[in-house]
Parts: C-alpha cells; structure tokens; sequence
C-alpha cells in the first residue's frame, strides 16, 4: 500500500505544476498578469519538486516522464508566450488592449505571433528531451523552465523597473522579438548545458555548479527581481566556459 502511494506522489506533484500552468493563462488572459508570473514560479517550484521526490522515492515511470512534459509545455512554453503576447500589445499599442483585427497591419500582426515561437519551440525541445539519451546527467540546449524564468521575469521588470533606459529595452518590438527569437532557439540548440543534478556534494566535479549557484545568490541578493534573467544568462555563459574547459582540456 505505502509503495503504492510513494509510486504516486510524483506525477500528483506535476499535475500541480501542469495545475499551474492553466491556472497562469487564465489569470494572464483575464487581465492578471503580475500573478499568473508569480504562478508560474510556483510551477517551476513544482516542477523542481517532481524531480526530487521521483529520485528520492525511485518513483519513475514513463508515464510520469510524458506527464511531465506535457506538464511543462504547459507551464512553461504556453503561459510565457501568452505573458510575452501581452508586453508584446504594450511594446505595439502602448497599452494591453488590442485595436480591432481589421485594423492591424501585417507587421503588427507578425509581432503580435512572435511570443508563441516560445510555445512551439519549447514543444520541439521537450519532445527531444524525451528521446535523447544524450541528456540523462546534463542538458543539450536550454532547459524550458529556465527560459521560461527568464521570459516572465522580463515582464516583471517591465511593471516595476524606473529605469528608462531598461523600460524602453523592454517595451522596444525589434528588441524583443530578438530575444524571443535568441532564445528560442537555444531551446534546440545543440549546445551542452549543466544540470544542477548532484551526484556527491564535493566540491570536486561540482565547481561549475557551486560557482553558478554562490554568483546567483549575489545577484539575487544585490539586483532582486532584475537578477533573474541575468541570473539565466549567467547559467549560459558559465555553460559555454564549462564547454570550453571540457574541449580545452
């Protein structure tokens, strides 16, 4: 009975995230941007816990694995691309609203589509993910929570930030557009990743990580809400040092 139960409790904890994630695209299309972000760190809260309890418990299923994914397309690909569509409209119409359908030009129906390459991308890496047998200790390409983190958190800045010249970064349709399509493509990218997946917690083998994780928490600590998409660019760059050191050597 209590193997039974223990089997369970992964799949039960992704289907809070995958819970999440429509719960943040309703709240997003009802005009409640700021919290449907917030729910989607409570997704990737979840989805950081699937992961644990399914190695602490030897929970795995395939079942669970497919949950997962579906779970995360959700969460962190859909949800995104629609919080990204509403900075999106500000970056286009100066506000959320948007103007009658007969009323958009063909370029600003292209910029209004371009949010939802998150979506369809982070589709194509989870369904890679899923056969790749490359990926069991590290990552070949950015990992959908993360890019979704950095997605979402460019909307908080946007709300809460003073700075001008940042504000204008963000609310800037060629800028952004850019970044949606940059990092959508690292999704797929072939290009080797760190996990945060400890085998030991020496120091030895670790150094990638535990330098990750000691300059995330200064950023964190210092910068608040504007550290988490550089915190995400921090992890890509420390992964393209760990490449080198690794090719160097």
């Amino acid at each position: 009975m209590l193997n039974r139960i223990k089997k369970h409790i992964p799949n039960t904890i992704t289907s809070l995230n995958l819970l999440s994630g429509c719960i943040s695209i309703v709240l997003a299309f009802e005009g409640y941007i700021t919290f449907s972000v917030y729910i989607i760190f409570l997704a990737a809260f979840f989805d950081f816990l699937d992961g644990m309890s399914a190695r602490m418990l030897k929970a795995y299923s395939v079942v669970g694995k497919e949950l997962d994914s579906l779970a995360d397309l959700v969460s962190f690909g859909v949800a995104p691309s629609v919080i990204i569509f509403h900075l999106m409209k500000i970056s286009l119409f100066r506000t959320v609203h948007m103007p009658p359908l007969s009323n958009l030009s063909g370029l600003e129906v292209f910029f209004l589509i371009v949010p939802f390459f998150i979506a369809v991308l982070s589709g194509v890496r989870l369904a890679k993910f899923n056969i790749d047998e490359r990926q069991s200790e590290n990552f070949i390409g950015l990992a959908v929570p993360a890019n979704a983190l950095f997605f979402v958190s460019l909307y908080l800045i946007s709300i809460f930030t003073t700075n001008d010249f940042i504000l204008n970064l963000l609310k800037n349709k060629f800028i952004l557009t850019a970044i949606v399509f940059l990092f959508s493509l690292l999704l797929v990218a072939e290009f080797p990743m760190f996990s945060l997946k400890f085998k030991k917690l020496g120091f030895k083998g670790n150094e990638i990580r535990y330098i990750f994780i000691v300059l995330s928490a200064i950023l964190l600590i210092s910068l608040h809400t504007i550290a988490i998409p550089l915190v995400i660019i921090l992890y890509i760059l420390l992964s393209a040092i760990n490449n080198w050191i690794f090719n160097f050597d």
